[in-house]
């Protein structure tokens, strides 16, 4: 079965082409740069690992409640068409919710690997170019895990939110190096995170638990490289350079807020656009993961020195302004070692195995003697 076959809507046609602007760079400077930029390549390049060996692909995983889902974390909780639901339609729409949003990722993770290529191609300095090359790597290695669950575990995909394409694209046809980065790595990739981490976080289901960990440990060092390198650019630029900036990050913020909520999913079950958008807006789980998104977003574009008063006057609409103090070093911090607990969880089982493999074995041998 191809991957056409798999979608619960139409995407459309297979290949979207999106015309590239701006010049390729190359830079004949090979001396070492910025100290902490390279530390972080050579972290990206010791941090490498297999999806097909790390992620034990065995797990069983039910298509109809893939990541234990909660009643009350659906849309449609406490509706009229909840009260109609049977259990195997409520096990339905559970697997439409999972489908759309891990084909969001898989779609997210496809652009970050295309923006951080281009970052490899425009960025004028050879530190950057280093780092985004391990980074695009990384990219890569997600849209195949993403790939994999979805086709695999999941059995359905659904085609890229259409809010969501359109900020890619509009990302990707910027000349401006920096605005591959600040699209995807500070906004795309923040919302990401965001959802990521809810669903990690909450799910009982040790294999989604993992891919996300998993992904979240490498994202925490792309966050960290944005941060760098926009730091030290957006030093240099002017108040209108600085200000056309925050206007796209503006527009960014609003997008995801108000346009990526699954309605699709509601839809593609029968319910009618505008009351699909009337339960998606009423739901809590959107309300927490609106918080949760500019927990990752508002700190970072205030680090990068992207913090004009019409830029926090948005977040004051918005309601997230304070978020601009939260210590997003602890929140990587935090991503990087819940990975690695995961990591000692899983050796110390194998060990464990591995161990009573050993002494059956001897047993068994003293018992035949």
């Amino acid at each position: 079965m191809t991957a056409q076959e798999l979608y619960a809507m139409d995407p459309g046609d297979p290949l979207w082409q999106v015309p590239a602007g701006g010049a390729a760079r190359f830079s004949w400077e090979y001396d070492d740069h910025r100290a902490r930029l390279l530390a972080l390549y050579q972290k990206g390049k010791d941090k490498q690992w297999d999806a097909a060996k790390r992620i034990d692909w065995d797990l069983e995983v039910d298509p109809y409640d893939p990541l234990g889902t909660p009643d009350e974390s659906l849309a449609l909780h406490g509706t009229r068409h909840w009260d109609r639901m049977t259990e195997r339609d409520k096990g339905e729409l559970r697997h439409h919710v999972a489908a759309w949003q891990f084909s969001q990722f898989l779609h997210g993770e496809q652009g970050a690997m295309v923006c951080a290529a281009r970052i490899v191609e425009s960025a004028p300095d050879l530190d950057a170019k280093f780092y985004s090359a391990t980074q695009t790597m990384d990219e890569a290695r997600h849209a195949e895990l993403y790939g994999r669950f979805l086709r695999d575990k999941i059995g359905t995909l659904y085609p890229i939110n259409g809010d969501l394409r359109t900020l890619l694209g509009d990302t990707l046809r910027d000349s401006r190096w920096d605005m591959a980065y600040l699209g995807m790595q500070v906004l795309i990739e923040g919302l990401a995170l965001a959802a990521f981490g809810l669903i990690r976080d909450t799910t009982d289901r040790p294999l989604p638990q993992r891919i996300l960990a998993y992904v979240m440990q490498d994202e925490a060092r792309h966050v960290a490289f944005g941060r760098m390198a926009l730091r030290d650019y957006y030093r240099q630029l002017s108040d209108a350079e600085l200000r056309e900036r925050e206007e796209f990050v503006i527009e960014g913020c609003y997008v995801m807020r108000d346009r990526l909520r699954g309605v699709e999913v509601l839809e593609n079950l029968g319910i009618p656009k505008a009351e699909a958008e009337e339960y998606c807006e009423r739901s809590p789980f959107l309300h927490m993961f609106r918080k949760l998104l500019f927990s990752r977003i508002v700190p970072c574009v205030k680090d990068i020195g992207l913090w004009g008063e019409r830029l926090q006057r948005a977040y004051v609409d918005m309601g997230v302004l304070e978020l601009g103090d939260s210590n997003l070093d602890q929140l990587m911090s935090q991503d990087e070692e819940l990975a690695e607990r995961l990591d000692e969880r899983r050796f110390a089982a194998e060990e464990a195995e591995r161990t009573g493999e050993v002494e059956e074995a001897i047993a068994q041998g003293a018992a035949e003697g």
